[in-house]
């Protein structure tokens, strides 16, 4: 049980730095030219539809045990790569 605490527990904590995150490019975002504040937008869209995504995914753990708990640890774990993904890919047009 330790295990899976320890894993919900590092799974928010990194949702929580990826929003804080989104938060500041949508902010660098501001600064850009109307058709690339489109398109920036677009991309913050995506995001954070990944970043509501995994936190269903972390809700669903908290309540799943047993075998259902390593179902969706496995979804989540897909889900969360994904967004990591496109973090690292926002990360190298924002900054």
């Amino acid at each position: 049980m330790e295990l899976q605490e320890a894993y919900k527990q590092k799974m928010a904590a990194q949702l929580k730095e990826w929003g804080a995150q989104i938060d500041l490019f949508e902010a660098k975002a501001e600064n850009a030219s109307a058709d690339m504040k489109v398109r920036r937008a677009e991309e913050l869209d995506g995001l954070r539809a990944k970043h509501r995504t995994a936190h269903e995914k972390l809700r669903d753990l908290e309540k799943a045990s047993g075998e259902a708990w390593e179902q969706i640890k496995e979804t989540a774990d897909k889900i969360r790569e994904d967004l990591r993904t496109g973090m690292a890919d926002a990360r190298a047009r924002f900054m």
